[in-house]
């Protein structure tokens, strides 16, 4: 076990006494008139959540070992000096960590620092050395995946807290609000956003429907800012309607015609008629009792942080249609932002025209979410919307181009093969839950779905003004507010390059960015063991949303990385690029020095029919034939053992000259980490479900952590890039190609950041059909490679 904490502020002697008054640990002028045995004992006292009874408490302490053999009653008994063995020994067991499972009696302080728990080393403890101890201690994390103060928390220990003035709140410790807003008194109410838009054509301004949770201490004068989650799942989903919608990927591709252009989307009224305003309130007619909820937010919920959910157009109780991922998704998504800061107005319900503000905000917001909402968080940042302070964008979309499709090809998300923006659309159009609402948009819905699908263009898979419609990185440049990134380096659904890309285009602004990249697929990582994430989004939005000046920009890395060899370990850099890196291509070798004079290699593409069902049904067993394929349907290039340790930052890209025997086809190309380990697993393990505490008598979390596989397995794919050979010079130029005909393509792979460990090899597998992302025509067509000047790079 290995715990990394980035959230924890350097704070000053009179600071700390201040924040333990305020949490009533110390009191009075105990930190002057207690010796160091006594102060450590009354902090015991006091953590004691179960009872403050003075049987109970000498039951708690005698069930605490002060050594090895020793009770903490017993051992206070003798007077001996209060040590760091005997300090951390006790902690150990404070944060729930168990004797002989996690650490030794023994040695505790040397399993502390093994564990990587913040420590104070003292060779005669003072009193103040017990403050400044016990005040880092309620900052360090716990077994559970909390720091030892929401342990407390979760146990009752700030219930008094609920009913402080609301002038009082929030209470910050180490740079941060604590957990003093009571859940059970939270309300729940529901707003209707005017948008400027008018997507279903009824000569209306579309209505957004916002779900609104924000504590009941807003009632009482105490204003606070939003975190609102973009979500167009929130309102329910169509998922029969999606797999009727998922298209066909057994064909071939199609010569294309470089003087083809796709039909353009239908456009929206510039105009529309907005409601008359019939009066103002304060209390909003629509509440609701539960909605979809994402774990961060229930964390902070508890916080101060008032929860903003919506869905957006074309979703239920919202006017419009779904348009997947279109400059109108984004503006009511803004939309929502502007009536948070009071730039826009909403009603308490869709037809009585009374109108109500965000009275309770103090005009500061934070967008967050994974995925589509992750997607929208980023869109609604470029378009440098007022009052949007930070956005925390996981697992985002930064071009739809890049998720559904890949220099001209289309090219499916991961897992999902035959999947479009129609598909999602379709899946997302949550109208339908409100069946006679549904009725009467149905026709303008059918209608708008049938020329998305045309101005798509799966037909060719180009870049065209459908996708760059839906191009955020062309914006990145209004983003004003600051950014926190975080990305799976194996995600194959959001890709690394759409999170690289706005990465890359933030460096050159004046904002804040953080990029944080772990090991997992399509997930959250706000409930993992190892890494005080929550604590990290917590300490950022104190300062952006509350404007608490805690250095949480110098604090938090600019580029945290979960490593791929060791579990449990977190690394911060400066920048993901680093040094450049280059391979050429000889034989079947990846060398440091170009040869020439080579001869040519060939590989056909076509499988037995059998096999190609087979594969077709189950990609894996195609991926498992890949990597020991000898040369029939791919080509296989390898490096020798690398002599040391190779940290692979950056982007890879591959330039080869390559031929096919028809006037079409593609070529795609995987890197892979080759060598026998025993590597961490693809999917965080369930550690405790239901074992994270995000509150007293509130929500919970299920403790994740990735750990390291039991068994060993032979190469690791690290990266993979596809591309049209149409399309070698740009995703929206169509060049034309004859049959047999040597050309030049150069394409960038996943973008990687990967420990290459000594006596591994770096291999390249270079083929056709891709049967997990490509359409799978299983054409008779051999792919041929003239691999002199052919070069691998990462930079």
């Amino acid at each position: 076990m290995h715990i990394h904490q980035f959230s924890i502020c350097q704070t000053s002697t009179e600071q700390q006494i201040k924040e333990l008054q305020q949490l009533h640990l110390l009191r009075g002028n105990e930190a002057n008139q207690l010796d160091p045995n006594q102060m450590w004992l009354t902090f015991l006292t006091r953590v004691n959540t179960a009872s403050q009874e003075p049987i109970a408490i000498r039951q708690w302490l005698h069930d605490l070992l002060a050594t090895a053999d020793q009770a903490v009653d017993d051992w206070l008994a003798d007077d001996e000096p209060l040590t760091t063995d005997i300090f951390y020994r006790v902690a150990f067991q404070l944060l729930q960590y168990e004797p002989a499972v996690d650490f030794h009696l023994d040695q505790p302080f040397m399993d502390w620092t093994r564990i990587g728990l913040p420590y104070r080393q003292y060779t005669t403890w003072t009193t103040a050395d017990v403050i400044d101890a016990f005040y880092l201690l309620l900052n360090t994390r716990n077994k559970n995946g909390q720091i030892y103060l929401d342990q407390l928390t979760s146990e009752g220990f700030l219930a008094w807290t609920y009913k402080l003035p609301a002038d009082q709140k929030p209470l910050f410790f180490n740079g941060k609000p604590v957990a003093c807003f009571d859940p059970a008194q939270f309300i729940r109410e529901v707003v209707y956003i005017e948008t400027d838009l008018d997507t279903d054509f009824d000569g209306h301004a579309d209505l957004v429907k916002a779900e609104i949770m924000r504590p009941v201490d807003t009632e009482h004068g105490l204003k606070v800012p939003a975190v609102f989650t973009a979500s167009p799942y929130n309102q329910g989903t169509n998922d029969e309607w999606g797999d009727i919608s998922t298209h066909h990927v057994n064909h071939p591709l199609i010569h294309k015609d470089p003087n083809y252009h796709a039909p353009t989307e239908m456009t929206f009224p510039a105009k529309s008629k907005h409601q008359l305003v019939a009066g103002h309130s304060k209390e909003a007619t629509e509440s609701f009792a539960t909605t979809p909820a994402y774990t961060l937010n229930n964390y902070l919920a508890v916080r101060g942080y008032a929860i903003v959910y919506a869905a957006g157009i074309g979703t239920k109780d919202s006017d419009g249609l779904q348009t997947c991922g279109s400059p109108e998704q984004t503006d009511s998504m803004k939309a929502v932002v502007e009536w948070l800061h009071g730039d826009r107005r909403a009603f308490t319900d869709r037809h009585s025209g009374i109108e109500i503000d965000a009275w309770w905000c103090n005009g500061n917001v934070a967008m967050t979410g994974r995925s589509y909402l992750g997607t929208l968080s980023t869109a609604v940042a470029t378009t440098g919307v007022a009052g949007l302070k930070a956005i925390i964008s996981e697992a985002a979309i930064s071009s739809w181009y890049d998720y559904y499709r890949e220099n001209g090809l289309v090219r499916a998300a991961g897992g999902f093969q035959g999947e479009d923006a129609d598909t999602l659309a379709d899946e997302t159009f949550s109208r339908t839950k409100r069946p006679a609402d549904y009725k009467r948009i149905e026709a303008t819905y059918q209608k708008y779905a049938q020329q998305m699908a045309k101005a798509m263009d799966r037909a060719t898979g180009n870049y065209n003004a459908f996708w760059d419609a839906r191009n955020y990185r062309k914006y990145i440049k209004g983003i004003k507010c600051a950014v926190m990134m975080v990305h799976g380096l194996n995600d194959t659904n959001v890709k690394p390059s759409n999170v690289k890309a706005l990465y890359d285009g933030l460096q050159q602004l004046p904002v804040t960015s953080k990029l944080i990249l772990h090991q997992g697929q399509h997930i959250y990582i706000n409930a993992f063991q190892s890494l005080d994430f929550s604590e990290m989004v917590n300490l950022w939005l104190a300062n952006k949303l509350w404007g608490l000046d805690n250095d949480a920009d110098r604090r938090l890395p600019n580029v945290l990385v979960q490593d791929n060899v060791s579990a449990e370990k977190w690394t911060a850099y400066d920048h993901w690029t680093g040094a450049s890196r280059r391979w050429y291509l000889s034989g079947n070798q990846l060398t440091n020095n170009p040869v020439a004079n080579q001869d040519t290699q060939s590989f056909d593409d076509e499988q037995p029919v059998d096999k190609y069902k087979a594969w077709c049904q189950s990609p894996a067993k195609w991926q498992r034939a890949l990597m020991k394929d000898n040369g029939q349907f791919s080509r296989h290039f390898t490096s020798a053992p690398v002599s040391h340790e190779l940290l692979l930052r950056g982007t890879p890209t591959l330039t080869i000259k390559v031929a096919s025997s028809l006037d079409h086809g593609l070529l795609s190309a995987e890197l892979v980490d080759l060598g026998a380990a025993q590597r961490l697993t693809t999917s965080p393990v369930l550690i405790n479900r239901g074992g994270l505490q995000l509150g007293f008598h509130w929500a919970t979390d299920d403790l994740r952590e990735f750990k390291q596989q039991k068994k060993t397995t032979a190469a690791k794919v690290i990266s993979s890039g596809h591309i049209n050979l149409q399309n070698r010079h740009s995703a929206g130029q169509v060049d034309e190609l004859a049959a047999n005909q040597m050309v030049t393509v150069s394409f960038d792979l996943q973008p990687i950041f990967h420990r290459l460990v000594k006596g591994h090899r770096l291999g390249l597998i270079i083929y056709g059909t891709d049967y997990e992302f490509t359409l799978r025509g299983n054409e008779a067509v051999k792919y041929t490679l003239d691999v002199n000047d052919a070069q691998l790079t990462i930079q």
